[in-house]
This record gives C-alpha cells, sequence and structure tokens, in this order.
C-alpha cells in the first residue's frame, strides 16, 4: 500500500521539473519580428546602383560572411536571413526600401546600411518604430547621439575626429600651408569639413579655398583647375571613391603635386588608388583603423589568415585589396557578435542593449591596438586611427595609433 503513493509522488516530481524546465526555458526565449527559434531577418540598403556603387561590394561581402555563419550552424542555432536592397544613393529610394524592409519583410533590424544622407532620410523613421539602424555604413557624427536617436548607432570613426586628426598633422608638419579641400555637398562632406575648421582652430584661416561638387556631376576637373589656381599646397581630398579618383587623375595631368590627404573612406587601393594610377599617388596620406588586404604584412597575422579563407571558400571573386570588402568583414563579424552576446533574448531592445556594451571587442581586420568599444552614453565604436603613406602600390602605416576624439 505505501509503494504506490512513493510511486505517485516520484511521478509528481518528475513532472514537476519537467513543467519549471520547459517554463523556464521558454521564458527565457525572447522574440520581437524578424527573430524565431530557427531565424533572425536582418535588413540592409545599399547602392548597387548609382554614384556610389563602388561600396556595394559590403553589402555582398555582408552576405557572404553569413553565409559563412549559417554554414557553420548559425548563431545559437538560428540562421541569419539577410535581405540586402539597391537604393541607388537617394535619400527618397532609401526611405521606400527601409519601409519595404521594416512593414512587408519584417526584419528584426536594418544593419549597416550606407551612406549619410541615405541615413538620414529614415533616421526619425527608424528611432520612431523603434526598430534598430545599427552599424550605420558612415562616418557622420549623427549615430553617436543616444539620448536623442536611442535606435541608430555608428561603427566606423566619425568623420569630424578623422579630420581632426588631419588638421592637427598638417599644423605640426607645414604650419604655413595654403589648404585646399575638395568635399561631397551634403552632411558626408560638411562633417568632414566641419572636423577640418575644428582641428585647425584658430588657424582656421590655413584653409584658403574650398570646393564642393554633386554626386550628380560627371568630373572633378573644374573644382582640381580652380583649387591649383588659388596657390594651395596642402589638398584635403574629401570625396566617395569615384571622384576621389577622377580628382586625383587631374591633378596628375596639370601636373600638380601638392601634399595630398584622401579621406578613409577612399583610401581603398583596389577601388581608388589603383584606378587613379599608381604613379600617381605616391606619397598621398591618409588615416586608417583597418588592415590593408592589399599589404603582404598581415599575410601571418592570425586575423587576416581568417580573413583571406573566408573569402577562398565564400567570396573567392572578391578583391582582398578592396577596402570594401574589409570594412563589410569587420561590420559583419560585429553584427554576429552582438547577436551571439543577445542569447535568447531577441528583442530589439535587448539588440541595443548589447551594441552599446562591446568591449575591447577586436574584429580580425581593425588593426593592432584599435578596439571596439561602446556604452549606452557612446555610441560610437571605433574611436582610433593611425596616420599612413602610400609608397609603391601598398599603404605603409607610420607613428602612433591616435585617439580620434582629440576635442574631447
Amino acid at each position: 500500500m505505501t509503494a504506490l503513493p512513493l510511486r505517485l509522488t516520484a511521478l509528481s516530481a518528475v513532472l514537476a521539473l519537467i513543467t519549471v524546465t520547459t517554463g523556464g526555458a521558454l521564458a527565457q526565449k525572447k522574440y520581437d519580428t524578424g527573430a524565431s527559434d530557427t531565424e533572425i531577418r536582418i535588413g540592409n540598403i545599399m547602392p548597387y546602383g548609382g554614384p556610389a556603387s563602388g561600396y556595394g561590394v559590403i553589402g555582398q561581402t555582408e552576405a557572404a560572411y553569413f553565409n559563412k555563419i549559417n554554414a557553420e550552424g548559425g548563431i545559437n542555432g538560428r540562421k541569419i536571413k539577410f535581405i540586402s536592397y539597391d537604393d541607388g544613393y537617394n535619400p527618397s529610394k532609401t526611405v521606400e526600401q527601409a519601409r519595404k524592409l521594416v512593414e512587408s519583410d519584417e526584419v528584426l533590424l536594418i544593419f549597416n546600411s550606407l551612406g549619410t544622407v541615405t541615413n538620414l532620410a529614415i533616421q526619425k523613421y527608424m528611432n520612431g518604430k523603434g526598430v534598430p539602424q545599427l552599424f550605420v555604413a558612415s562616418g557622420a557624427s549623427k549615430w553617436d547621439q543616444p539620448k536623442q536617436f536611442p535606435w541608430t548607432m555608428g561603427w566606423q570613426p566619425s568623420y569630424q575626429s578623422e579630420a581632426r586628426i588631419y588638421a592637427k598633422y598638417v599644423m605640426k608638419q607645414k604650419p604655413d600651408a595654403k589648404v585646399g579641400v575638395l568635399y561631397q555637398n551634403d552632411d558626408f562632406g560638411k562633417d568632414y569639413l566641419r572636423g577640418l575648421r575644428d582641428g585647425f582652430g584658430e588657424k582656421a584661416a590655413m584653409i584658403v579655398a574650398e570646393e564642393s561638387y554633386e554626386t550628380s556631376e560627371p568630373s572633378m576637373e573644374s573644382h582640381i583647375v580652380k583649387l591649383k589656381a588659388a596657390g594651395v599646397d596642402v589638398f584635403i581630398n574629401i570625396a566617395m571613391p569615384k571622384f576621389a579618383a577622377q580628382a586625383i587623375k587631374k591633378m596628375a595631368e596639370l601636373n600638380w603635386k601638392p601634399l595630398q590627404i584622401v579621406s578613409n573612406v577612399s583610401a581603398s587601393v583596389g577601388g581608388v588608388m589603383k584606378p587613379a594610377g599608381f604613379e600617381n599617388v605616391q606619397g598621398v596620406l591618409s588615416a586608417a583603423y583597418a588592415k590593408d588586404g592589399a599589404d603582404r604584412q598581415w599575410d601571418n597575422d592570425p586575423g587576416m589568415k581568417q580573413f583571406l579563407a573566408f573569402l577562398q571558400k565564400y567570396y573567392p571573386e572578391a578583391d582582398r585589396r578592396d577596402g570594401a570588402v574589409v570594412y563589410g568583414y569587420g561590420a559583419a563579424q560585429t553584427m554576429v557578435k552582438v547577436l551571439q552576446m543577445c542569447g535568447d533574448d531577441l528583442t530589439r531592445a535587448n539588440i541595443m542593449k548589447q551594441a552599446a556594451s562591446l568591449k575591447e571587442f577586436t574584429p580580425d581586420t581593425l588593426l593592432p591596438g584599435i578596439t571596439i568599444n561602446t556604452s549606452p552614453t557612446d555610441f560610437a565604436p571605433i574611436e582610433q586611427l593611425q596616420m599612413m603613406r602610400f609608397k609603391g602600390d601598398k599603404w605603409e602605416l607610420f607613428g602612433d595609433v591616435m585617439s580620434s576624439r582629440l576635442g574631447h
């Protein structure tokens, strides 16, 4: 008579344990639209066509990287569905594609969409919807405003901060310089220009000529002619790849050889320096935060070995010398890190929480000494750069890694 109650008691205990365990597991899993037990839907907008089409390779690299992650089992067993649309670098098209991704494709977040004006066009929409606009592919300072825009975060160093480093370098190396600036007539170009003026401070009069261009222009010829005529001996080239290469070629045609600084966005060997002609870019300066895929000094670097193995298996047609490929890989690796940190809480709020909790994270492609750090009050993941000079067919780093937050 006593055995039966004992068996029932044991059975009850097992059932209670099962209930607690499964109940706990169910309680731990939290999903917003775009996430499930099997899938994480990530949206992206790239200029696969139009004046900034050279950057389209970033989206292609990211798609390949997520394919790699999926082939290796996904993130905590979930596969990434990466939905990337073309906006032709047209802000009205960006708005259309963002709405499609959020409202029709029901993505969990939009990741690494490219462009300053294009992302500005959707920033209020994304924040109004409470959908992460994460690791924006633009160095505008507007992505680091956690109080005003808690759903938007950048990835690369800000344009203003990078420009301050150039101003500091020029004042030290060439204090009597006559500086001329070519910049894109939008928030991208104006951020750099603001950073230069901040950096020069009381010596802002060193900037003797400023030429703005529109992305609809067929050539940079007239701007370069005007800058040369102004007696400029330090030329700061703040242009996207296509236009940066055009400007360098025109300078060569005119046999004009000022000290030249090219912004990091156009420092790609494969995307700018080679098309401009290696003979025309000797001695050009820039600043970097990522390793150069064209530089053999990294061939035995563990991180770059991983990067090159990835290219060979998942994106063999990619040009390792194209900085956009290196960029896309680093950004995608950071996205994966955040999703891994989220565990089974794949809510939009937790994604932003984890993105704002990165500590000393080092993607394979960042330069030694440069790490990613964020906090609830700091939405600028990468804040260090190192100066570099073009020699032969590659960039050579020099000087120390510098914090780009010179004025902070």
